[in-house]
């Protein structure tokens, strides 16, 4: 049997100080148009498909709310209370959307990195990597980050929505640092927009 986990390390306050910040920095990146890439040359691979629209049906229903309690509440103070709010929590949303867009997947000369928004940016050099294949998961929990036992050691989990597409093996253990601590994992899972085209470049450059 499978056993899945989420790794921990960092604390409540750590976690949403992280987010928080990240999402900040990741609407200015969107605004000021800045390369998305970590390195010249990578080619950037999205993961957004399962979440845009409820992303976007997210931001207008609170642009529409932000209008609406304006209008309906007749205390002048609680209305100017309200208005920052409802406009702070617009803004949110607009920057969680934006730290989705610019910080995507990348397959470079150097390796792949596989990302979720601001907070999990796992590095792996091509000598790293056995084999890539496409390979399709739904998982119970809808949890972005988890850890699965495998045949050969940990696998970690990078889905979107509960749902992975890509399945990459590692010639030995690799441990990054994420959000919740460090994770030794053998084996990656993730979800990338455009699956077929992510591993057919990481296949190049694994030829090559």
């Amino acid at each position: 049997m499978t056993e899945t986990t989420e790794p921990r390390g960092a604390s409540l306050f750590q976690k949403a100080a992280a987010y928080e910040s990240g999402v900040w920095r990741s609407l200015y990146v969107w605004l000021a148009r800045r390369p998305r890439v970590p390195e010249p040359g990578a080619t950037p691979f999205g993961y957004v498909e399962p979440v845009s629209l409820i992303i976007w049906v997210f931001i207008i229903g609170s642009a529409i709310e932000v209008v609406v309690v304006h209008f309906i509440i007749p205390w002048p103070v609680v209305q100017i209370i309200a208005l920052v709010i409802g406009i702070w929590g617009l803004i949110w949303m607009l920057g969680y959307a934006a730290s989705l867009r610019v910080h995507p997947h990348a397959v470079g000369p150097a390796g792949l990195w596989v990302r979720n928004g601001s907070t999990v940016d796992i590095p792996l050099r091509w000598s790293d990597v056995d084999a890539i294949r496409i390979q399709k998961r739904t998982l119970p929990e809808s949890k972005t980050v988890q850890v699965a036992d495998g045949e050969d050691g940990a696998v970690l989990q990078v889905a979107v929505s509960s749902q992975l597409n890509v399945h990459l093996v590692l010639f030995e253990p690799v441990t990054v640092e994420l959000l919740n601590g460090p994770v030794t994992f053998t084996e990656l899972r993730f979800y990338a927009d455009d699956p077929r085209g992510l591993v057919t470049l990481a296949r190049e450059h694994l030829r090559a």
